[in-house]
């Protein structure tokens, strides 16, 4: 590792030659005795360390440091002066010093101390940035994981849109994430300063539903005691996310139609047009095209919010995600709960990932939060996951079907070989039938022995 540079700028001959002797042990020290000087050196090396007196003929050290905390790789700074006070200290902080001593009570240990402590947390800085840039370039955005083919995907879509105003239609099943998708869309997107709206419109009646996103005027129904402002109008100028769109009624279909095309609406109860500009983002885990075919959900409001359709895969088809998120979780509740947990053990992951996930991403969430709490050592081990992932599903205790003789297992290599067959031998296709991932399907074709089938 190179030594780190040190810059010490002082106009005392005597400071100068005294720091740097007790210095130059350690670091690569060099000298000036003015700001000039040292802004010619502070252009040509890469300093760790500038240490600068206070009060020096031109330029004083309050400048110098505002000139090196502008380059590309600033140096941590520390400010010298023999007119200690807390006034000078703040100002110093300001102009983005890192430290300050009082040169009168100057310990050359102390100085040494405050040195090797202000490199460290450049270096801590240094390594944290960079750990945020493999992150996101390994995992994606925020706190949206996964390396899986599937997700790449998703993560594309989401790089794409997000900085335009489009609607966004999310699918997916229950527990795939559909609202921290959203969540992020509006992050980086140029709205991202303004309000984002949640509403779930699933969780309300009609009536409060459509009051719930347009407002309504006092009296304009019973209990409508005073006037409320809708989600449209709180949302204005950011983004506005309805989950479980697929479960509004017929009327308010209509207003939102209205919204979407116009910009604008009115209030229950009154006839003052209201306008806004809301980008909206909708989520469902049902079929909108079966209940455009149903006639419960209008073919012109679909079309409306499908400009971008953004698919969700179900945590099964996401070949290798389930041993980046179980880690992630872990980091997250193990800091949460004040634990020690730093890991999971091989076995309990393998077993983790064997898992159906029928509960998608919350289920994990949800497990890996349960075996945080209740592990005594530094890793989740098996006996700390919930009954639910260390339990064989079966419909008797002997393993036999309640319809016949034959086993789990048995019926579970029947509809391997039957996948199999109907894909053509094409095991991407034969997983993503069977609701498993790709690697799953392998360690089960070797515990069947059936390596060979096509």
């Amino acid at each position: 590792m190179d030594t780190p540079q040190v810059l010490i700028v002082d106009d005392e001959k005597p400071t100068r030659d005294g720091l740097r002797a007790a210095l130059e042990d350690r670091y690569d020290v060099y000298v000036a005795d003015n700001a000039a000087a040292a802004f010619d050196l502070l252009d040509r090396e890469n300093f760790r360390v500038l240490l600068t007196d206070l009060r020096m003929p031109g330029d004083d050290g309050m400048n110098l440091i505002e000139r090196a905390k502008s380059l590309p790789r600033p140096p941590v700074c520390i400010l010298m002066t023999a007119y200690g006070s807390e006034d000078i200290a703040v100002e110093a902080m300001k102009n983005g010093a890192d430290d300050y001593i009082a040169k009168g009570r100057l310990q050359l240990d102390e100085l040494e101390m405050r040195i090797a402590r202000a490199l460290k947390g450049q270096t801590l800085e240094a390594e944290n940035k960079q750990l945020k840039q493999e992150l996101s370039s390994k995992f994606g955005m925020d706190h949206i994981l996964g390396d899986s083919p599937a997700m790449k995907e998703v993560l594309d879509t989401i790089h794409t849109v997000a900085p335009t105003t489009a609607t966004v239609l999310l699918l997916g099943q229950t527990g795939t994430g559909k609202e921290v998708v959203a969540k992020t869309i509006h992050q980086h997107s140029n709205r991202a300063n303004k309000p984002m709206i949640t509403v779930h419109c699933g969780a309300l009646p009609p009536q409060l539903l459509e009051s719930e996103l347009f407002g309504h005027e006092k009296g304009a129904f019973t209990n409508a005691h005073e006037r409320r402002i809708g989600r449209f109008e709180e949302a204005n100028g950011g983004t506005l996310f309805l989950d479980e769109i697929g479960e509004i009624d017929a009327s308010t279909q209509i207003k939102l139609l209205r919204v979407l095309g116009e910009g604008t609406f009115e209030r229950l109860g009154s006839n003052k047009t209201i306008k806004t500009d809301v980008r909206l983002i909708a989520a469902t885990n049902k079929n909108l095209p079966q209940l455009v075919r149903e006639g419960t959900f209008r073919e012109d409001l679909f079309y409306r919010l499908q400009v971008v359709e953004i698919e969700l895969p179900p945590l099964s088809q996401r070949d290798g995600d389930v041993a980046i998120l179980a880690q992630a979780f872990v980091i997250e509740f193990a800091q949460a709960n004040s634990k020690p947990v730093r890991g999971i053990s091989p076995e309990a992951l393998e077993l983790l990932c064997e898992h159906e996930w029928r509960g998608n991403v919350r289920e994990l969430r949800a497990a890996i939060e349960r075996a945080v709490v209740f592990s005594r050592t530094d890793q989740i081990t098996l006996r700390d996951l919930p009954k639910t992932v260390t339990t064989k599903p079966s419909d008797s205790e002997d393993g036999s079907s309640l319809s016949g003789r034959q086993t789990v297992k048995e019926a579970e290599k029947e509809l391997i070989i039957n996948a199999l067959k109907e894909t053509g031998g094409n095991r991407t296709a034969a997983a993503q039938k069977l609701g498993m991932s790709r690697r799953t399907l392998h360690r089960k074709l070797h515990t069947y022995k059936l390596e060979g089938f096509e």
